[in-house]
């Protein structure tokens, strides 16, 4: 970062953040509360992943985190773990007097929680995640029954994407109608994990995709996993299913907020709700 500020020749709040898997929306969160107190006027948040190292991906697999089959099968019934994956992803945000014209989001609200106490270091805490879904909702002044998306964190395991959306359905879904359902997805279904850029990667994913008026769906083959199913109120996104056909047509330019959620692997997570604009 400090090299960033250097070459662009930037004078304001500079950091480093490694949360691992939720770094870039943690930096997000700290760019919103920077920008909010009149810290900066701009702020750019990015996050990078490289897989220099093999030794690292030999740990993930010692563990169990990645998939024998090399696919992140979010909310799918074949979910065995995560695919590793590289990229870079930055963001600028920016107090918002008038449009730039390029594809932008307004970020209304953000909070970073911790899971604290879980079965394991891994494991995600369902109480703290409902906890930090209900505290972003209120920092953004925005109803459960507003938002219209949901980005998840669906690394694709057969712990974690159930626990995520029991999380979802008691603290956002509970407070909502029936109809109409919240669309649900992740860009790691698509193109893997890579770790540290997803938390703005899948923002960038909600802004390009609303830009076209249209989400794509998640390569399910239609066989969603029953935990995540659960007869709520939900779409996730399958493709030649009638739930993909819902979800798309729920996904086209709605009104109302997106939320964007990340986790890191020691239990650090930040949510972040946006808007279309």
């Amino acid at each position: 970062s400090g090299r960033l500020s250097f070459v662009l020749g930037l004078q304001g709040p500079c950091a480093a953040i490694d949360t691992a898997c939720s770094a870039s929306l943690v930096g997000c969160h700290s760019a919103l509360r920077a920008l909010q107190h009149g810290e900066c006027e701009q702020h750019l948040a990015a996050g990078v992943n490289a897989m220099l190292l093999p030794i690292v991906g030999l740990a993930f697999a010692v563990a169990g985190m990645t998939s024998p089959t090399g696919r992140s099968h979010t909310f799918d019934s074949r979910a065995d773990g995560f695919a590793r994956g590289e990229g870079c992803c930055a963001a600028v945000l920016a107090m918002r007097e008038e449009s730039s014209g390029f594809l932008e989001l307004s970020l209304l609200g953000s909070c970073v929680r911790q899971d604290g106490k879980s079965a394991s270091l891994t494991a995600p805490n369902g109480q703290a995640q409902q906890a930090l879904l209900r505290a972003a909702l209120a920092d953004g002044g925005v109803e459960p029954a507003a938002l219209s998306c949901y980005e998840a964190h669906g690394t694709g395991t057969p712990l974690g994407d159930p626990i995520e959306v029991r999380s979802l359905a008691a603290a956002v879904l509970a407070a909502r109608a029936p109809s109409p359902p919240l669309c649900v997805g992740s860009l790691k279904a698509n193109c893997g994990h890579a770790e540290h850029i997803f938390g703005t990667g899948g923002g960038e994913r909600m802004a390009t995709q609303y830009g076209v008026e249209l989400l794509g769906a998640l390569p399910l083959d239609g066989r969603i996993r029953e935990e995540v199913d659960g007869g709520r109120p939900t779409v996730v996104a399958a493709p030649d299913s009638a739930r993909g056909e819902a979800y798309l047509a729920l996904a086209r330019r709605t009104a109302g907020e997106l939320a964007r959620r990340s986790r890191d692997r020691s239990g650090a997570f930040p949510k972040i709700i946006v808007e279309d604009t």
